[in-house]
C-alpha cells in the first residue's frame, strides 16, 4: 500500500468514526425516551398514612458549643508542560462482527399478547 493510500485508507475512517458517537448517543436517547414513553401506569390502590403521635417534655435547658477547627490545606499548582512519549499507531480496518440489539414492545402491545 503506497502512502497516498494509506492516508486515504486512514481519512475515509476517520470520517465514519468522527459520526458515530453522536450516531451512538442519538440512539441512546432515542431508546430512553422511547422506553419513558413506552410505559403504562396504572394506580391500582390508594395510599395512606397515619401518622404516630408523641408527646415530648423539656427536662432541662440546653447548651450547645460546637468544636473550632483551623484548617491548613495543602497548595496544589495544576499545569501542564511538553513531554516526549511513545504511542501506538493504530490502523483501522473494516470487520463484521455480532452487536446486540433491541426490540421494544410498547405497553399497549405487551397487553394485548397478554389478552391471547
Amino acid at each position: 500500500m503506497t502512502a497516498q493510500e494509506h492516508d486515504c485508507c486512514v481519512n475515509r475512517h476517520s470520517r465514519k468514526s468522527a459520526a458515530r458517537p453522536s450516531t451512538l448517543l442519538t440512539a441512546a436517547i432515542a431508546l430512553s425516551l422511547l422506553a419513558l414513553a413506552g410505559c403504562d401506569v396504572e394506580q391500582t390502590r390508594k395510599g395512606d398514612i397515619t401518622a404516630p403521635a408523641y408527646e415530648v417534655k423539656k427536662t432541662q435547658e440546653g447548651n450547645v458549643t460546637l468544636p473550632k477547627y483551623d484548617v491548613t490545606t495543602p497548595d496544589v499548582n495544576v499545569g501542564t508542560k511538553q513531554e516526549t512519549v511513545i504511542v501506538p499507531t493504530v490502523v483501522m480496518q473494516e470487520k463484521t462482527i455480532t452487536v446486540p440489539t433491541v426490540d421494544v414492545k410498547s405497553a399497549d402491545e405487551v397487553k394485548k399478547d397478554q389478552k391471547k
